[in-house]
């Protein structure tokens, strides 16, 4: 039996840490605009786990978008 059948299955609007594909589709931002604006070094709402995994805060880049009228 696989591990994978065995793990939750969590929705996005659930979950606190996105991957950028998910965090593009769920609010509807281009992946490269997204990748752009997690480079800022000011950036609050990116969090690296591991060596290359780059994850986003969900709740956090809400706040983002609610702040600014242009990302």
């Amino acid at each position: 039996m696989s591990s994978s059948k065995n793990k939750p299955e969590v929705p996005i609007r659930e979950r606190y840490l996105l991957n950028y594909y998910e965090a593009a589709a769920y609010f509807g931002i281009g992946i490269n605009r997204l990748r752009e604006l997690c480079r800022d070094p000011a950036c609050s709402f990116v969090v690296t786990t591991g060596e290359k995994k780059t994850m986003v805060i969900r709740p956090k880049l809400e706040e983002y978008i609610a702040e600014h009228r242009y990302i």
